[in-house]
């Protein structure tokens, strides 16, 4: 169970900190909820208690984890160059996976890609938005200021 104040990652949103375990009617049904504050959109968002596991909140990775995650930005994409469609589906698979390593992956691939041919429409909405929970996460580990984790993540991988 995670404590208010605790730094963790919402998968499909991203990263904030819980503000509040706050008792909530929703729906007709009467919950306990995480209140999370997401550090890049300064958003709110509701995390039933008792399905956190299920939609995969974690603590934010340690900064051993965001080593990682800088070498797996700075390595070449060896991936073949798929259909967009099988493309789009695989990394939309490894989003919503809430793997931090996935999700760099994804960031590499699409910037990569957008560099050297370009992106569709959709494939540069999953790289803003795979980007953006990337952000949040290295925000807390590196406690940052939104627009200098983007300058830090655009360095990163520029190189």
């Amino acid at each position: 169970m995670f404590q208010v104040g605790d730094k963790v990652v919402y998968p499909k949103h991203g990263a904030g900190i819980i503000e509040a375990i706050e008792d909530r009617e929703v729906l007709g049904e009467r919950k306990r909820y995480y209140v999370l504050r997401l550090s890049v959109s300064d958003m709110q968002v509701l995390v039933p208690c008792d399905g956190s596991e299920r939609v995969g909140l974690r603590q934010v990775m340690s900064e051993q984890m965001l080593q990682r995650v800088l070498e797996v930005l700075r390595s070449r994409n060896t991936q073949p160059a798929n259909k967009w469609n099988h493309r789009y589906r695989t990394n939309l698979e490894k989003i919503r996976s809430g793997d931090i390593l996935a999700l760099a992956e994804v960031v590499r691939t699409l910037s990569q890609r957008d560099r050297e041919k370009g992106l569709s429409t959709a494939e540069r909405k999953m790289l803003e938005n795979a980007r953006q929970i990337l952000l949040s996460e290295i925000v807390l580990v590196r406690d940052l200021e939104p627009e200098q984790a983007s300058s830090f993540l655009d360095h990163v991988l520029a190189q």
